[in-house]
């Protein structure tokens, strides 16, 4: 996704500064309390080993929160994203096969030092309704851009409107964690690219002219992130999109995102392989070590 305001690097200082490597950052590093926020692209399903607790929630150990708790050495480490959040589970229980996650918020405390959240794609349905209505359409013109014409209503594009509306409830939930973690740095992932900037393949079933669209939507689903990091004004946002341009779910071997087929020693249709929580822990480790510079 484009950031329309990039990492505020000064807002990552403090924790930044932790990773530094000396003898007594070492040691303040180890005091650090991290808490882990978000939907299936957080909680990374079917990527091996998956957690029970609870299993619905489809939680890997090897999502990019394991694996950037494994570069930071927190103190503690908590992780509560689950599989089909919106952002009414920040503050609400979310009933899952066989259990229920509690509310994604009381895993913050007052000394929590660090927050990651990635969330947004499931309110209102938005990823849902798109990877449920595109491929269907396909058929009826494989060159064309029939999904983007379905949500076309009098010129304009409801998708796209759908994304706007997802703003102010990022902006609410992250007011929410500040008001619950008031010392925390706090850090909004976007999400990866999906479709290849040019070109189709067979694993993503759209019509040729809807690729481009889709990028759009979610071109417009990361500026609702990013806008809402503005409109909070002590977060930041970190850009998944740009840095995942050639890993696509079209990328073959350099894919971070599964295509149209379930995996389920690997990952869950059209979200992130293990190689896709690797690139998103190395973007957002290298956006928290950017303060040393």
């Amino acid at each position: 996704m484009f950031s329309r305001r990039g990492l505020t690097i000064a807002a990552v200082a403090a924790v930044a500064a932790l990773f530094t490597g000396t003898t007594s950052v070492a040691v303040a590093a180890e005091r650090v309390r991290y808490v882990a926020l978000g939907d299936s692209y957080t909680s990374g399903p079917f990527i091996p080993l998956m957690r029970l607790d609870p299993l619905g929630c489809a939680r890997s150990t090897n999502n990019y929160p394991s694996l950037l708790s494994r570069k930071l050495k927190p103190a503690s480490f908590t992780d509560v994203s689950c599989g089909g959040a919106a952002t009414a589970n920040m503050t609400t229980s979310q009933s899952v096969p066989l259990g229920t996650n509690p509310p994604q918020f009381a895993a913050l405390r007052a000394d929590t030092d660090l927050v990651t959240i990635g969330i947004g794609g499931n309110d209102f349905t938005l990823f849902g309704t798109l990877i449920d209505t595109c491929p269907k359409l396909r058929a009826s013109d494989p060159a064309g851009n029939p999904c983007q014409r379905n949500f076309t209503v009098d010129g304009v594009d409801t998708m796209k409107v759908t994304a706007a509306k997802i703003r102010p409830r990022i902006t609410a939930v992250l007011a929410g964690i500040h008001a619950r973690s008031p010392r925390a740095t706090v850090l909004a992932i976007g999400y990866p690219r999906i479709a290849p900037a040019t070109g189709t393949c067979p694993d993503l079933p759209f019509a040729a002219g809807d690729y481009a669209w889709l990028s759009s939507i979610e071109e417009a689903l990361n500026a609702a992130v990013s806008d809402a990091v503005a409109d909070d004004g002590a977060s930041s946002y970190v850009d998944i999109f740009t840095p995942s341009l050639g890993h696509d779910a079209c990328a073959g071997g350099a894919a971070w995102i599964n295509g149209k087929d379930l995996n389920i020693l690997a990952a869950a249709n059209y979200h992130p392989f293990r190689a896709g929580m690797e690139g998103v822990a190395n973007v957002t480790y290298r956006a928290l070590a950017a303060a040393r510079r």
